[in-house]
């Protein structure tokens, strides 16, 4: 009799030795992808916190771009909607919905490289101080910035091979 433990270890060794045939390589590896935009993309100027929060995260992610290879233009929408009500009828909890839409595009030629558009949403408690819950939203703000750019940041190094960069 074969244990099933035994199979299923089995099974999983032989998936794992099967991947590299399929194609697969980590995004991260000497050569690839990821290596391939570190330093290379320069975001444009931030105007709002939401850009700003991006922006920052993007390069704290990729690196800052001087003068740049390819450029990264995005447009940001964020919105706030309520998601938890009381007995009282007071909206004790908010969801922070924010979507944006991105461009990467050659610094030489404009051409447009890959675009985009990725959205998400956060959430904060309304139930503390007024101190508390500006607080709550402003952090949610920015969880919810650092989801969009790995969103990003994720579908960029999707496209790297594709697009021949």
């Amino acid at each position: 009799m074969i244990r099933p433990r035994l199979t299923r270890r089995a099974f999983a060794l032989g998936l794992l030795a099967a991947l590299p045939a399929c194609g697969f390589a980590p995004v991260y590896g000497p050569g690839r992808a990821g290596s391939a935009l570190e330093g290379q993309i320069l975001a444009d100027d931030p105007v709002t916190r939401e850009d700003y929060l991006l922006v920052r995260e993007f390069e704290s992610r990729l690196g800052r771009a001087q003068p740049g290879r390819y450029g990264l233009s995005y447009k940001i929408s964020v919105s706030t909607a309520g998601a938890a009500v009381s007995r009282a009828n007071v909206t004790t909890r908010y969801n922070v919905l924010g979507e944006v839409t991105y461009a990467l595009r050659d610094l030489e030629t404009g051409a447009v490289i890959t675009s985009g558009k990725t959205s998400n949403f956060t959430g904060y408690s309304a139930s503390g101080t007024t101190v508390a819950t500006q607080a709550a939203e402003r952090d949610a703000r920015e969880r919810l910035m650092v989801i969009l750019t790995d969103q990003i940041i994720t579908r960029l190094l999707v496209a790297v091979p594709r697009s021949g960069l």
